[in-house]
């Protein structure tokens, strides 16, 4: 799957120093780093917790995680952006799936959803065992609705009804083609029939 990369080359390698600086524990580098990724990683929090206090605090905790684990960045797996934007991801995700008690007792539609099922999907399943070919090569099999649906979801961060906005489709739609898109997706990765 050719997908447009975040970031350039040349950004990608920057970055990768930055991160392996920070590794080793070079406070000036992870300066950089949030210099050059933290209006990008407020965005994606933005996009996902639809609150700037909520996403202000989230981006906190994913520094502090990407400080503490740079020195496991590996550019083989992803490149750096990416990496350090599933962290926010994963951190958006743990935030909404709080108890309400603390979280000011305010809900959202993702929060419920996120509730439903608390074991890893097949996304993270794919990122966190390296099998980002396998991941694209399962992606290549889905219709190309789904297939696009779960790409605005996951790579671009976008809720279910922006996803819908942007796709020209009931927000019942997407959520069907999503869910339906990653149960094959996990499938497809469970089975290993994506070789």
């Amino acid at each position: 799957m050719n997908r447009p990369s975040p970031e350039t080359d040349a950004q990608a390698a920057e970055l990768a120093a930055l991160l392996a600086q920070c590794g080793l524990g070079k406070q000036d580098a992870f300066a950089a780093l949030y210099r050059a990724t933290s209006a990008k990683l407020y965005g994606l929090a933005i996009r996902i917790l639809r609150r700037e206090d909520w996403a202000e605090e989230v981006l906190q905790e994913a520094y502090v995680n990407i400080w503490n684990h740079a020195a496991d960045y590996a550019a083989a797996k992803s490149a750096p952006l990416t990496w350090m934007a599933s962290i926010v991801r994963n951190r958006c995700i743990d935030w909404l799936r709080r108890p309400q008690r603390e979280l000011g007792g305010e809900q959202s539609e993702f929060t419920i959803e996120s509730r439903e099922d608390e074991a890893p999907g097949p996304l993270e399943q794919a990122l966190a065992a390296g099998e980002a070919g396998a991941l694209a090569r399962c992606l290549e099999r889905l219709e190309g609705d789904q297939r696009r649906a779960i790409q605005l979801a996951f790579y671009h961060g976008l809720t279910h009804p922006e996803v819908a906005a942007k796709m020209k489709r009931p927000v019942g739609t997407v959520k069907t083609w999503i869910r339906r898109g990653l149960m094959q997706l996990k499938g497809c990765l469970d089975s290993g029939d994506h070789q």
